[in-house]
């Protein structure tokens, strides 16, 4: 953190000097600026590149840097009010119109400002990412003979093989494709399942931006609602019948944003109901490596008993790691993996060799099984701080399950509460916090709260964080 920190300062620091060189004027060289600043030659390269690609400095190799000349003004005399009509042309002729709303994945990716405790967020802090880790193997992974060349369509075979092993049962490596992250491979999943102006079966409340993936994509989201123990079963197969639907997405370990686990019972009957209706399956296993310390044995993915390609499975090491590290894996069993691997290559080609090579060489060093335990470790302490302090400070707020894995709590808020109200009131008081709203597909049943643990530097930034969300919640019901 203090490198960054110092790359930003130096770039500020030069960025105010500027006016005192003319146009194309020579800057001081690096060595100059590493003995005035008393910086490392890293951190002159970095923010040089900074400003380089802000416009304001040209770098020319061997030559030193300069100031850029200024660029002409541009003055914008378009008219785009046709798009207005061209965009919404069709939406007569659509069954669901593919309107994009991405309000649901941005209050979960959105970094708020300065000085707010983060409540909101969807992955790990920066002190709990392997960093490190990451960084020596995609550092090895460069250095690998053909680590720049192009890969298999599929994914390596090597990576496809771990990920495999991950899922266990029948699936094996010739029914994995690796993709880039688990957003991409719902997204490839949904395209190949479900034609525009079908019904989906969605878990109700779910993770917001499956619901955009499926908005986007024309689909309609039929809700079926979950309890701590998953989906209902009965539900599920009342909503198979009505909608004539043929995929059902779900989350059936540590539901985002519920944290349920689908209950042994169920998940043969799940199995089954999907089955029979001749339905697919989208397993979205987003956070089975987020487990808590105190959790125990973990059930298998639904992939992993499923012999008939009901399952289409989606395993991502995103949430493990940082979320720049966007691989994942989509298996499948069946004439569907072929029209997965398709629409994956026509939307993306393939995961860059690097980035899959750099997965291969974390996932195989000792570091790997290191940090799943520290984070483990780290991650059930947050949980239960944030627990103890919402019940000691709010105890209005009801907790309805506790998960063992992932990384966030799903509060119910007194009856008669605004929701959005008390979102703002959050914001302005200094803490972050997710609204319940945008995780349902129809009216939701009650006003809620997501909050997240994983996302803040500690125990005591969450301490923090649940007394400015009383004084936000005093104020909202004053």
């Amino acid at each position: 953190m203090q490198e960054r920190s110092s790359v930003g300062d130096l770039a500020d620091q030069l960025r105010q000097e500027l006016n005192r060189y003319s146009p194309g004027g020579k800057l001081p060289s690096s060595r100059a600026l590493v003995e005035r600043f008393r910086v490392s030659p890293v951190t002159v390269s970095r923010a040089l590149a900074q400003l380089a690609a802000e416009g304001l400095v040209i770098t020319r190799p061997g030559a030193g840097a300069f100031r850029a000349r200024p660029r002409p003004a541009v003055t914008s005399t378009g008219d785009t009010s046709w798009q207005e009509v061209a965009l919404s042309a069709d939406a007569a002729t659509e069954a669901v119109p593919r309107t994009v709303d991405a309000s649901g994945v941005l209050a979960s990716l959105a970094a708020p400002p300065p000085g707010v405790v983060e409540f909101n967020g969807g992955y790990l802090h920066p002190s709990l990412q392997p960093e490190r880790a990451m960084g020596a193997a995609l550092s090895r992974a460069g250095r690998r003979p053909g680590a720049w060349s192009r890969p298999p369509m599929e994914g390596l075979p090597e990576l496809r093989e771990w990920f495999a092993r991950g899922i266990g049962g029948a699936i094996g490596a010739a029914e994995v494709l690796v993709a880039a992250g688990g957003q991409t491979a719902l997204t490839t999943a949904l395209r190949a399942l479900a034609p525009p102006g079908a019904p989906v079966l969605v878990e109700s409340p779910t993770y917001p931006g499956m619901l955009a993936i499926a908005r986007a994509a024309g689909l309609r989201p039929v809700p079926v609602p979950v309890d701590p123990d998953g989906v209902k079963p009965g539900l599920l197969a009342d909503a198979f019948r009505a909608t004539g639907s043929r995929v059902f997405v779900c989350q059936p370990l540590f539901q985002n944003p519920t944290g349920a686990v689908l209950a042994p019972e169920r998940r043969g009957e799940v199995l089954r109901i999907a089955r029979d209706a001749g339905a697919f399956v989208v397993e979205d296993d987003f956070v089975r490596r987020l487990v808590h310390e105190d959790a125990g044995p973990l059930p298998r993915p639904l992939a992993a008993e499923d012999p008939d390609g009901v399952v289409v499975h989606v395993g991502s090491l995103t949430k493990a790691t940082s979320p720049s590290f966007r691989v994942s894996a989509l298996a499948a069993r069946g004439p569907v993996l072929e029209r997965l691997r398709a629409i994956q290559v026509v939307d993306t080609f393939f995961v860059p060799r690097p980035l899959q090579e750099a997965a291969l060489e974390l996932v195989g060093s000792p570091a790997w099984p290191r940090h799943l335990r520290t984070v483990s470790a780290e991650l059930k302490v947050r949980r239960d701080t944030m627990t103890a302090a919402l019940r000691l400070r709010l105890p209005e707020l009801a907790l309805p399950h506790i998960p063992f894995g992932g990384y966030h709590l799903w509060a119910r808020l007194p009856d008669g509460t605004d929701e959005s109200a008390l979102v703002a009131a959050a914001l302005r008081a200094g803490v972050a916090v997710t609204p319940g709203r945008p995780y349902y597909s129809a009216e939701p049943p009650a006003a809620q709260i997501r909050l997240s643990f994983a996302a803040v530097a500690g125990t005591e930034e969450i301490t923090e964080g649940v007394r400015r969300l009383t004084a936000a919640y005093d104020e909202v019901r004053a």
